[in-house]
């Protein structure tokens, strides 16, 4: 069996990795990853005939070469060959979790540090115990500093993350209703995101926390270091100025700068903001650097997008949803001075036995605010006795949006991955 340190010398020659045939390119190794529906053991020719340079496969093959590397588990290989990595890599690594805002968070501070330094990221959202290794194997000898993101719908999740990522560095964005099936509650959510602080606590590393919010401030204790950001109290304060389409940010203490205007939607949007601020004065950026790359941030992939379409403006927000990050965006737009509002939300996903009930609190919620029209989407929104208009899919909301015919209108779109929202717009 191979040793790690023999893979590595392998993979120092040809430092790409791809687990995905599909995407393969001359030169990469192929990881023949294997899941409940899928087993990369079984492509390894093509593989080959796509250019690859060596497989890794933790299956016999019927064909004997060189190139062909058989190991005990392919998963916990490329894991072992990431920390290995890793740990030539002296450089700070920032690692992120929460249960919203991780990746705009993620986004906005990878923008701030690339101003300045070689910063590697998590891309798109490759958060997971497949996409971080992956990431890490990315990272090149020229990196200066690199940013990770880490999702988690279970505990223990996070702290197996740790453990080849080694983090320096780290932000709980916020904890909130998320996950709550697989961590058994919000208690387990707590506690499962609190696996990075923990980690930190052990190995002296180092805390970005939003100090407005008292369980980080508990979550954090013990921790060496902590720099602290906030709409008050803290090292970093800035508060929401007054803007109707995007985000304003009045900075108050920590730098020099005074507003700085993003193309965020959304109040709720002020901690990542404020949270990219700290880590780039904490690393030295200059401020208008930070303003610049905070001003000049687009955010895509249905993630708190501003679309205007004819006459109508529409918040395209339908990248993620849960309980937190649902009632963060319709108090925000409920805030708004536009007439003509009108809510798509699409049901959220992985609550669990509190699924019903945290359908119920948001039509609660809804019932709060006056709409010009409420249209609701699939899963545990359909099993809720409500006044609105309720849908089975994107696909009919689709067909809804187009016969209805808006004119001067403000719509947000939200809801769960699996809903697919963004394609009532496609």
């Amino acid at each position: 069996m191979i040793s790690i340190e023999e893979l590595y010398k392998i993979y120092q020659l040809f430092p790409s990795i791809q687990t995905d045939t599909r995407q393969l390119k001359q030169g990469d190794i192929f990881f023949a990853l294997k899941g409940d529906n899928f087993n990369g053991n079984l492509f390894v020719k093509q593989a080959f005939e796509k250019g690859a340079a060596y497989a890794v496969v933790d299956e016999e093959q019927t064909e004997r070469s060189e190139k062909i590397i058989l190991v005990g588990d392919v998963l916990t290989t490329m894991q072992q060959l990431a920390k290995h990595h890793r740990m030539q890599l002296n450089i700070p690594f920032i690692a992120i979790t929460g249960s919203n805002g991780k990746t705009t968070t993620k986004e906005l501070i990878h923008a701030v540090l690339s101003s300045t330094y070689k910063a590697y990221t998590t891309q798109g959202n490759l958060n997971n115990h497949i996409g971080i290794p992956l990431t890490i194997l990315k990272i090149k000898k020229d990196a200066e500093i690199a940013v990770i993101e880490m999702g988690a719908n279970h505990l223990k999740e996070i702290e197996g993350y740790c453990k080849y990522a080694l983090p320096t560095h780290a932000i709980i964005t916020n904890v909130g209703k998320a996950h709550l099936e697989g961590f058994g509650g919000p208690e387990g959510v707590k506690k499962g995101k609190g696996e990075l602080f923990d980690f930190l606590r052990v190995n002296n590393g180092i805390a970005f926390a939003m100090w407005d919010y008292d369980y980080l401030r508990e979550m954090s204790k013990g921790i060496s270091t902590i720099i602290k950001y906030g709409t008050h109290d803290a090292d970093i304060t800035g508060i929401a100025g007054k803007s109707e389409t995007f985000l304003e940010v009045e900075m108050t203490k920590g730098t020099s700068l005074k507003k700085i205007s993003t193309k965020l939607v959304g109040d709720y949007n002020l901690p990542n903001v404020l949270s990219a601020v700290a880590v780039g004065k904490y690393f030295n950026v200059e401020d208008e650097k930070i303003k610049s790359a905070l001003e000049n941030y687009l955010p895509s992939n249905s993630r708190s997008q501003m679309i205007e379409k004819d006459s109508n403006k529409i918040i395209l927000d339908a990248y993620n949803a849960n309980p937190s990050s649902m009632k963060a965006a319709i108090e925000n737009f409920a805030k708004s001075n536009a007439d003509n509002k009108i809510l798509m939300l699409g049901a959220m996903a992985e609550l669990g036995e509190e699924s019903l009930e945290e359908h119920k609190n948001i039509i609660n919620l809804i019932s709060k605010y006056n709409w010009s029209k409420v249209i609701l989407v699939g899963g545990d929104f359909l099993k809720t006795s409500n006044p609105y208009t309720t849908l089975n899919n994107s696909s009919e909301a689709k067909e809804w949006l187009q016969k209805e015919k808006l004119q001067n209108a403000s719509v947000l779109i939200k809801g769960s991955r699996s809903m697919q929202m963004e394609k009532i717009l496609g």
